[in-house]
């Protein structure tokens, strides 16, 4: 039974990849911290806070709205997740960690989206 956003397994993963963001980009030349570390933690937060937001909202067209929100936040961060590998600032054993759990997130949010 789903009471709140936080019963949703999506919001759970969600924010289980914003914890692994925060920690991947503490390694970052500080250079970066204005720039694409900040950019990569907003669109990190972005994921779960719209899939609150919308969950809160209580329709089905305005949770389906802030998912679709949600799930170009979680495009944002691949993209700048790979920008990150390209430039070096992420090993390749980690951007691949990252940039399955935001696929993982990706099937898991079209699929609900379908859903509703």
């Amino acid at each position: 039974m789903v009471k709140t956003h936080r019963d949703l397994q999506i919001w759970q993963k969600a924010m289980q990849l914003v914890t692994k963001v925060y920690q991947a980009v503490d390694d970052f030349p500080d250079f970066e911290k204005f720039g694409l570390i900040s950019q990569i933690r907003r669109s990190s937060v972005s994921v779960p806070a719209n899939i609150a937001e919308g969950f809160g909202r209580r329709s089905k067209k305005d949770f389906r709205r802030f998912l679709n929100i949600s799930m170009g936040s979680l495009f944002e961060l691949q993209t700048e997740l790979e920008v990150s590998f390209n430039l070096g600032f992420l090993e390749e054993e980690l951007f691949k960690e990252l940039y399955s759990d935001t696929r993982e997130i990706e099937r898991m949010m079209s699929s609900f989206i379908s859903t509703l």
